[in-house]
């Protein structure tokens, strides 16, 4: 079976409710996932939006050193570079130049943006601290990526 990720407060390709939004009260969505590759020590999360009036994607989330076991993540994480729960997880930079999460906020009358919550096992822990931007992230990903699942959620003004 394929590694699969899930929110219970939306299905995939469909609308983020507000609540999860910059209109909202901007806190980070609950999130599950299963199927989890065998050999992965280390979860990592990448949110972001394609559809952004911007060169590269942009960031709404970063969530790394995930424990393979942990097996969620509960709604409303809060802010800063390293949680408690799961326990040895980390923040990374959004495009807001913060560490954790903002939820979407895209540009009014822009249309639908598809946000990517983007799901990677990884067959060794990332060498990297607390506070690491997304490029960072990719690049040592690089190599050890045992699976990926992805979720989508759509939000317009």
């Amino acid at each position: 079976m394929p590694m699969t990720i899930k929110s219970s407060a939306f299905a995939n390709q469909s609308r983020l409710p507000r609540h999860y939004t910059g209109d909202g009260e901007d806190v980070s969505p609950p999130l599950s996932w299963s199927d989890i590759p065998k050999g992965t020590k280390e979860l990592a999360l990448v949110v972001d939006d394609p559809d952004a009036p911007t060169a590269e994607p942009w960031v709404h989330w970063l969530v790394y050193g995930i424990p393979p076991e942990a097996g969620a993540l509960p709604e409303g994480l809060p802010d800063g570079g390293k949680l408690s729960e799961p326990s040895g997880a980390l923040q990374g930079v959004n495009s807001w130049g913060e560490v954790g999460c903002r939820g979407p906020a895209p540009p009014k009358g822009h249309g639908v943006h598809h946000y990517h919550f983007k799901l990677f096992a990884l067959d060794a822990p990332l060498p990297v601290g607390p506070g690491a931007k997304k490029n960072v992230l990719l690049a040592n990903m690089q190599g050890h990526v045992l699976g990926e699942a992805d979720l989508v959620g759509t939000y317009d003004r």
